[in-house]
């Protein structure tokens, strides 16, 4: 990816960051393993990434906050956002702009990465 300006970096992160506090403005994938869960643990889960805001330049060097890790219960689990154009076959030209992106976060247990 190109270096981006500030103002394209900013306006991706809180895309992102709505994306995953709020599940809305894209597509939220659940791996088996995560879908499989009790449905209390699943929750558990889910709330963990949308309160996740540990953003190092460890887990997050390009500053898209495009990566969350959370531990539940004992157990890692990621969430990791991705951008596709419309038609979800090619990575996005210009993931800042929502009118050509599509969102994809998937929630999976660390195990499965």
């Amino acid at each position: 990816m190109d270096v981006l300006s500030k103002e394209k970096l900013e306006r991706i992160r809180s895309l992102n960051d709505s994306l995953r506090r709020t599940f809305t403005g894209g597509q939220v994938l659940l791996s088996s393993s995560v879908a499989a869960l009790p449905m209390a643990e699943k929750a558990k889960v889910l709330a963990a990434i949308q309160g996740f805001t540990a953003f190092s330049e460890g887990n997050d060097p390009h500053g898209e906050h495009d990566f969350a890790s959370v531990d539940v219960d004992g157990e890692r689990y990621f969430a990791k956002i991705d951008y596709y154009d419309l038609d979800m076959r090619y990575g996005a030209d210009d993931p800042a702009d929502p009118a050509h992106t599509k969102r994809v976060m998937t929630i999976m247990c660390a195990s499965e990465y």
